[in-house]
């Protein structure tokens, strides 16, 4: 199954914003950001390079795969649900992220209610996608 990689993307407004509050990851060989099932320390924004995110059965067998888009919010449902990941997320080599933690996301949106709006638009683009990408099985 392959989701759109569109979904997972950010308008440049909300990414100032989170970047505000972020550290910055630069990626000199492959690094796992995080594992399905890890609870969400936070949300990371991919800026340029790949990465690619996937996600297994519970038997581990492989359910997804496909490359994350600069633009990209990660991590963002397991952080706004307060639920383990329910992907893995990889970085290549050559990746440019920032990190915002989770602490500093949940002040970030209690501040801004339509910052919080913009949030909701990317979740349901990604939920929209994994309906579209069951459909086409």
């Amino acid at each position: 199954m392959k989701l759109d990689p569109s979904a997972f993307l950010a308008n440049p407004e909300l990414i100032l914003a989170l970047e505000k509050q972020s550290t910055t990851i630069s990626c000199d060989k492959d690094r796992a950001l995080f594992h399905q099932g890890d609870a969400p320390a936070g949300l990371y924004i991919l800026h340029k390079g790949e990465v690619t995110l996937t996600m297994d059965s519970l038997r581990g067998k492989p359910l997804l795969s496909t490359q994350a888009a600069p633009g990209s919010l990660l991590g963002l449902p397991g952080l706004v649900g307060d639920e383990p990941y329910t992907l893995s997320a990889t970085a290549h080599s050559g990746a440019e992220l920032t990190f915002v933690t989770r602490d500093q996301f949940t002040a970030l949106m209690e501040s801004d209610p339509l910052l919080s709006f913009m949030i909701l638009k990317v979740l349901a683009a990604e939920v929209r996608s994994a309906r579209n990408a069951i459909l086409q099985r």
